[in-house]
């Protein structure tokens, strides 16, 4: 790609094929091979932290958040509260790009090349914003796509199993995520998941099983998520309406990474925190009666949180898994499923250039209990039956696709929102009574 960065700089590309005497070429470790391509067409070479130095990057703080689950929500929870501070924020990740409460970009990668994300940076920084929030993807840890980005804080959600398919192993994918906290800057670590190695030094903690520098000290998930947290000798309470386990976590590292970075009252951010109404599609709650849930949760963890925030219910499940992507935890999604639902719909998600009937028979092979589950490739077919056979009292979750508006069956991207077909066939069924 090329970005015309104006000024002193001017127009830069990280494609040799687009270099040329008036372009910088920006040198990376993804394309150093093609350096000498582009020094041929008359460009010079700058490397992200020259590039980031000569556009002033440096006067906003940066904060990365990973982890397999919990990144976009930990995200929107410390941009939400961060805003209502009166700072100047941004946010890039999985929901597009935001400038202080504002969509200036749509949805594309969790993390973008790095000379895309330079230019949100810029854009933010021309904007006043005194914070720049960005998700980061084990893929952009391990093919370099934060090159040359100084992290004022790096935040970790949790480490469990995903993207295998690309990483080949558990182990190996545990290890890409370590990497990034292995340098001697600010980072935030769930203290309660140890599948993360990291550095001490300059390292806080939040958790709520274990000791931490931001500590539950008790919680309650009834009606929403309220908590009360412990930093050395403050306590402070904070209540919100978001609903699950996993979201006391996520809120937690919020809150954390909040005081960690501006030294606001804990109390004035836990205050702020109320206001944060959660992200479309994950947990959303599309209808109250019938209770009826769309979620993201497309991970065997995922899923298990999932269903262990509403195990006071019972509850049925649709579900499907990515076609093109890791095939070993398709049977684990559907193990983790059935392991507490009621029923589990198993139908197709994004089934791209795969045979849907063959991802479906993938997840079913995790399930023992034939008789919890039923197969319907028709994704809107499925959610049909499962709303037709849910019961007085029970939940409906739809899970795997969470905001996404679209189904990607062959090359083709097809219209596809859960949460509108919910609504259409709820209606549609109100009529006929």
């Amino acid at each position: 790609m090329t970005v015309d960065f104006g000024g002193d700089i001017g127009c830069i590309t990280d494609d040799s094929r687009e270099a040329s005497e008036d372009r910088l070429f920006l040198l990376t470790k993804q394309n150093r091979s093609f350096k000498k391509e582009a020094l041929s067409k008359g460009s010079k070479a700058i490397s992200p932290k020259e590039l980031a130095e000569a556009l002033g990057l440096c006067k906003m703080e940066v904060i990365g958040i990973t982890g397999t689950n919990g990144k976009t929500t930990t995200a929107a929870a410390l941009y939400s509260t961060l805003l209502d501070l009166d700072y100047g924020v941004a946010m890039q990740g999985t929901r597009g790009f935001f400038i202080n409460d504002e969509r200036v970009g749509e949805k594309s990668l969790t993390t973008p090349p790095v000379l895309a994300t330079f230019a949100h940076m810029k854009e933010a920084r021309d904007r006043d914003c005194d914070f720049f929030v960005m998700e980061v993807s084990s893929h952009a840890i391990d093919q370099f796509r934060i090159e040359g980005i100084d992290f004022a804080l790096k935040i970790h959600t949790n480490v469990t199993s995903d993207h295998l398919d690309y990483h080949k192993s558990v182990d190996e994918y545990k290890k890409v995520k370590s990497s990034f906290f292995q340098d001697n800057g600010k980072k935030l670590i769930n203290r309660d998941d140890d599948n993360l190695k990291f550095n001490p030094k300059n390292a806080y903690t939040y958790g709520v099983e274990n000791p931490a520098t931001y500590k539950v000290m008790a919680y309650t998930l009834t009606g929403g998520v309220s908590g009360i947290i412990r930093h050395f000798e403050t306590v402070v309470p904070f209540e919100t309406s978001l609903h699950g386990f996993f979201n006391l976590y996520n809120l937690t590292a919020a809150i954390a990474a909040v005081h960690i970075l501006t030294d606001e009252d804990l109390g004035d951010i836990c205050e702020a925190i109320e206001n944060f109404g959660g992200v479309a599609g994950r947990m959303e709650i599309v209808s109250k009666e019938p209770f009826v849930i769309v979620d993201f949760a497309h991970t065997q963890d995922g899923i298990k949180q999932v269903l262990d925030s509403l195990k006071e219910k019972e509850v049925r499940v649709v579900l499907g898994a990515g076609g093109d992507r890791d095939r070993s935890k398709r049977p684990a999604m559907g193990r983790a499923a059935a392991s507490i639902a009621k029923k589990v719909y198993i139908t197709s998600d994004n089934p791209r250039s795969e045979d849907p009937v063959k991802i479906i028979d993938e997840i079913s092979e995790g399930i023992e209990d034939k008789n919890k589950m039923v197969k319907i490739i028709d994704r809107k077919a499925a959610i049909e039956c499962a709303l037709s056979e849910l019961q007085s009292g029970e939940v409906l979750l739809v899970l795997g696709k969470g905001d996404e508006t679209w189904q990607e069956i062959g090359n083709k991207k097809i219209p596809f929102d859960d949460r509108e077909v919910i609504r259409e066939i709820l209606n549609l069924q109100n009529v006929r009574r």
